[in-house]
């Protein structure tokens, strides 16, 4: 259940074995939706799941080579430090859009394996699976329901009442395309990668997107009411500028340059996170993956890549000959991704706080130097 990297992956890796899947997905088609930042996929987890996937050829014509340049800079735009390291085999966390990576994937999968305009409704037990209804009036019955739909999963509920908390952070999230012609200083700075501009406890966030368009992310701490009751719309650019000026006053206006050419709306993004200790009882035909299982804020680039890693390891587990049935593969997969994710989503929640600190500069370059 989604389209998402994870339930992709999964659903590749599944079909690679003879197993019959089907994904549903709640977007109209694969171009309903516009695609955001860039993703670096790390060796033991995104990159491992594309080679398992027996997709690495077809990522590495699609991944960025110097997408990974990473800038730290102040709020006077000041470039504090700068990593120019390229390439798969420096790192290991080559980047890639998400749109690309979307397509690998779906092209990967035997026709009408994904079926769009699935809007999950509500699901119920019928012997021993589930009868899921969609919005669209269509009923399906599933031997097994893997939720892969996300951060507000409508079938994480059906698992666990267990809810994310609001991590005290709110971003703004929105878009220039043609950067070069429409936001020609900030692409520039941006050298075909990404920018981290930190300073005041707040976070600005740039990345280049292989399109020419760039994706940016002012990010501050608010509490969890203050969208609610702030008064501003952010589709409206005017009003948008407006708050970036007051909201980081002080800092330079060459900043100003993406609010006044964002090519779109901006959307407001509160910060969520599951909690660390999250357990539940295992199911005999229902479990999930990624950000449903274990939402994390994107700070440290974790989210894709664990969700990517569930993929392969659930797939492991339900084609194990060490597990005696499903109900045994569920339960070890769960056991040993709420294990792992804890650690992440703490690590996450730990950088998301020095990000938005005052010695936020000097934490990040200490961890990418």
């Amino acid at each position: 259940m989604g389209g998402g990297p994870g339930g992709l992956t999964l659903a590749r890796l599944l079909q690679m074995h003879g197993a019959e899947v089907t994904v549903y997905e709640r977007d109209a088609n694969r171009h309903a939706r516009a695609q955001g930042a860039t993703l670096d996929l790390h060796e033991e987890s995104g990159l491992r799941a594309i080679r398992e996937a027996g997709l690495w050829d077809e990522f590495m014509a699609n991944y960025r080579p110097g997408a990974d340049r990473l800038r730290i800079m102040d709020k006077d735009a000041n470039i504090i430090f700068e990593d120019d390291i390229n390439g798969p085999d420096e790192r290991q966390r080559p980047e890639i859009d998400r749109g690309p990576l979307q397509n690998i994937l779906l092209d990967s999968l035997l026709p009408d394996t994904v079926m769009w305009d699935s809007h999950f409704v509500a699901m119920e037990k019928q012997n021993a699976g589930w009868v899921l209804e969609f919005k669209n009036g269509i009923s399906v019955y599933a031997d097994i329901v893997i939720a892969a739909d996300g951060a507000n999963s409508k079938i994480r509920p059906y698992i666990t009442p267990i809810k994310p908390f609001y991590a005290g952070l709110t971003a703004i999230e929105g878009a220039v395309y043609d950067s070069a012609k429409n936001s020609p200083k900030i692409h520039a700075l941006l050298n075909g990668g990404k920018i981290f501009a930190m300073g005041d406890s707040k976070s600005l966030i740039v990345s280049s997107k292989g399109d020419g368009s760039l994706v940016f992310y002012p990010g501050c701490k608010k509490d969890e009411n203050w969208l609610r009751d702030c008064g501003i719309d952010f589709t409206d650019k005017a009003q948008a500028l407006a708050w970036f000026k007051q909201e980081y006053q002080g800092w330079d206006d060459v900043w100003q340059e993406l609010f006044e050419n964002a090519s779109t709306g901006l959307i407001p993004r509160q910060i969520f996170s599951m909690p660390t200790d999250q357990t539940w009882d295992a199911q005999p035909n229902l479990t999930m993956l990624g950000d449903a299982a274990h939402l994390m804020p994107p700070y440290a680039g974790e989210g894709v890549n664990m969700a990517m890693l569930d993929a392969v390891e659930l797939g492991e587990c339900l084609l194990s000959d060490e597990c005696e049935s499903i109900d045994s593969a569920i339960a070890a997969y769960e056991m040993q991704m709420r294990k792992r994710a804890s650690v992440t989503t703490q690590e996450s929640l730990d950088s998301t706080a020095m990000l938005h600190s005052p010695d936020a500069i000097a934490f990040l370059s200490q961890v990418i130097g």
